[in-house]
């Protein structure tokens, strides 16, 4: 419901709502929405339709379980999205001269995933696994320059001190972690969130990684269709690039 939908179903006015919501510790009804959000969505982890598997499980309840699982992972993630948010980031990186993405283990997947997606758009992009070289990379950077670090807990020690070298060298700081207060939420200058409610069975954080890719699309996504006219040539360059490494064979 929209606020005023709200207000009109309970037979109050808008202003009431906003003040409910003010009083209970929230900046506003959108603040609340997203709480109760992410609420619903962490319970929803002990129902059957977001489920772990099972020793002995059949392919075919393991295909279930895994699917539903990441698309309620993005569901989650959809929920969580401040648009306000997502736009500062937008805007930060289309105006970048460079736009690094640092993260570890599968955090550091993703980051290794969003650097290869901005640098066909010919934005100068750096992303490394590896804590000592993201330190360097990131010690480097300009007060033009953006870095944006992903870790789903937000309290990871080797992203948290990439993020220190990050605030010294004066670049803006986006961060992408799960929806709650964390160290790493504190430090940056614009937070974006992903949402998964994660088994405690499973071999890897799957939801996290769908939620965090998730975010990392539609990112790339605004900043090209922002610059379409100007990133088109590149597309188009660096797909005829990727195309001769393809075998071309006939039937």
């Amino acid at each position: 419901m929209s606020i005023g939908e709200l207000a009109q179903t309970c037979g109050t006015s808008v202003s009431t709502v906003v003040r409910l919501c003010k009083s209970a510790g929230y900046n506003g009804y959108k603040t609340l929405c997203r709480e109760l959000s992410i609420d619903l969505a962490s319970q929803s982890g002990t129902t059957d339709d977001y489920c772990d598997i099972q020793p002995g499980d059949p392919v075919e309840t393991i295909v279930n379980s895994v699917c539903a699982n990441n698309i309620r992972a993005i569901e989650n993630t959809m929920s969580v999205l401040n648009l306000d948010e997502l736009e500062k980031a937008v805007a930060a990186i289309t105006k970048a001269t460079r736009v690094d993405f640092y993260g570890v283990a599968v955090s550091g997947n993703v980051a290794m995933d969003a650097c290869n997606k901005f640098v066909r758009i010919n934005k100068v992009s750096m992303s490394s696994p590896d804590p000592h070289q993201q330190i360097l990379h990131a010690s480097l950077l300009k007060p033009e320059d953006v870095a944006v670090l992903i870790s789903y807990s937000g309290n990871t020690r080797d992203i948290l001190e990439t993020a220190d070298a990050v605030k010294q060298s004066g670049a803006t700081l986006i961060s992408l972690t799960k929806y709650s207060k964390n160290p790493l939420g504190k430090m940056a200058d614009i937070c974006l969130y992903s949402s998964s409610s994660e088994s405690l069975v499973r071999s890897g954080p799957m939801g996290s990684r769908i939620g965090q890719l998730t975010v990392i699309d539609i990112l790339y996504t605004a900043v090209a269709g922002r610059e379409f006219d100007h990133v088109k040539s590149q597309l188009d360059k660096t797909r005829l690039a990727t195309a001769k490494k393809h075998i071309q064979f006939s039937l």
